[in-house]
């Protein structure tokens, strides 16, 4: 199950609700420290030196306790009591070059501007550039506005306790933040609370999609149109294509321009390619579409503009829009129960609600319902850092797997493609929101998956990696 995004008031109310059961902290700090300790050999290798800032409250008590399961590792230990004391001991403890610095001076109840001797000791700690896996949040960063308290430690990793907290997700805290990773089985009871806004986990999807019944064929599996393609801009169409293939669709046919119609028919082997014709024929037996990917030429016939717009307010089957023809689709109501999905990138979107880019990153729940209520209630997967899915109301899901390594072009191209091939799928119809959460997480997961064995990884990569 994903579990809510809360204040930190609610994780006080869910604490006092843990110790009303008899749990102790002692035993919730041993299991978060023990968690600490995973993520932290995750992040190093056999030998190398881990460094552990431990400050006075129960933060400090959860980076301590995660010395006791680094065996395999060297570990140094700072005590930060007096922060100006102890900066000539951390200017000696950088000098050895720690592998990893775990950060637990403050926890989430810092709410008020740090002294001018814990800011000159969290900016010495930010200058050596360490990579830092931060205990609940990273140090000076308010957990309920995101913002810093004077100075907050510029973490590569945070793994948060229990859920994430509101503040962690907003713009102003992701330099700080990093990596937002959560510790939510650490003796806590179930959480209590409930919130609009959802952390997406790896085992939502334990047993998403279904296994295929021996009996089907690729008729039960859908048949997907991918409108994609002109004149340089033909690899987005063959990108969107294979990342299609990727999801299993039972057919797909794609419909290019005519002048790139030989080099993507090239490259294609099991998708049907047709040049485009301006009466392109979609019917029934297309159980998705698909419109976008590499449509970004000068000379691109206005039949595809207007056959976009027609799609969109007339269509029976799911149509999935993105790229170029973002800036094509009508505003308004869409036919009733029409499966309609949007994946701007945040320039994308804030075109679409004709704002600047800064206002959609500003307040990214916020620009994901307008954008859905502008657009017939339509599905959007607002992309870039925790891309967001939902729509105008309900709840909204974050993204919690990819990387910045996915800032390349045809990595989004992969993505719609991938979407649609499984939205063209009837039986993946049935429960769109999380066909759409899915197709992101494995994406993002795709390529956590591949950083991780070898950087240097490019879109060909990805395809292959799912």
């Amino acid at each position: 199950m994903p579990i809510p995004v809360i204040t930190v008031g609610q994780m006080r109310e869910w604490e006092k609700a843990t110790w009303a059961t008899g749990q102790t902290e002692a035993e919730v700090i041993r299991l978060v420290g023990k968690r600490v300790a995973q993520l932290a050999l995750r992040l190093t290798r056999t030998g190398d030196l881990i460094l552990i800032l431990a400050g006075k409250g129960h933060n400090g008590e959860d980076a301590r306790a995660a010395h006791a399961h680094l065996a395999e590792r060297r570990v140094d230990l700072l005590d930060v009591k007096e922060p100006a004391a102890d900066l000539s001991k951390l200017d000696a403890m950088s000098s050895l070059r720690p592998a990893l610095v775990i950060d637990g001076l403050f926890g989430i109840g810092l709410n008020r501007a740090l002294g001018p001797d814990w800011v000159k000791f969290i900016e010495r700690l930010n200058r050596e550039r360490a990579k830092v896996l931060a205990v609940d949040v990273p140090s000076g960063l308010n957990a309920e506005t995101g913002q810093s308290e004077g100075a907050a430690v510029e973490a590569a990793v945070t793994l948060t306790v229990g859920a994430p907290k509101s503040g962690m997700l907003s713009q102003p805290a992701w330099q700080f933040v990093g990596r937002l990773e959560v510790a939510n089985q650490v003796g806590l009871v179930p959480c209590p609370i409930t919130s609009e806004l959802q952390w997406t986990l790896a085992d939502d999807f334990c047993s998403f999609p279904l296994q295929r019944s021996v009996a089907s064929h690729k008729g039960t599996y859908g048949h997907l149109a991918i409108i994609a393609g002109s004149r340089g801009y033909h690899g987005a169409s063959v990108l969107a294509a294979r990342g299609a293939q990727r999801a299993q669709p039972g057919l797909i046919t794609l419909h290019s321009q005519e002048s790139i119609y030989f080099p993507v028919a090239a490259q294609l082997q099991a998708v049907m390619v047709a040049p485009w014709k301006s009466k392109v024929e979609l019917t029934h037996a297309h159980t998705a579409i698909l419109v976008g990917p590499g449509l970004a030429a000068a000379d691109l016939p206005e039949e595809v503009k207007t056959l976009t717009s027609q799609l969109w307010r007339e269509a029976a089957q799911p149509v999935i829009v993105d790229a170029s023809a973002l800036a094509w689709l009508p505003t308004g109501p869409v036919p009733k129960h029409a499966l309609r999905v949007v994946t701007p990138h945040p320039g994308e979107a804030g075109r679409m609600l004709d704002v600047e880019t800064e206002h959609v990153q500003a307040e990214r729940s916020g620009a994901l319902r307008r954008l859905s209520a502008h657009f017939g209630d339509c599905y959007v997967a607002l992309k870039g850092h925790q891309t967001l899915v939902g729509r105008s109301t309900g709840p909204i899901f974050v993204n919690s797997s990819g990387n910045p390594y996915l800032a390349q072009g045809g990595s989004g191209d992969t993505l719609s493609g991938f979407l649609a091939g499984l939205l063209a799928q009837p039986e993946l119809q049935a429960d769109p929101l999380t066909t759409v959460r899915y197709a992101v997480w494995k994406h993002g997961a795709a390529a956590d998956r591949l950083q991780a064995a070898r950087p240097g990884w490019v879109v060909e990569d990805l395809l292959q990696e799912l």
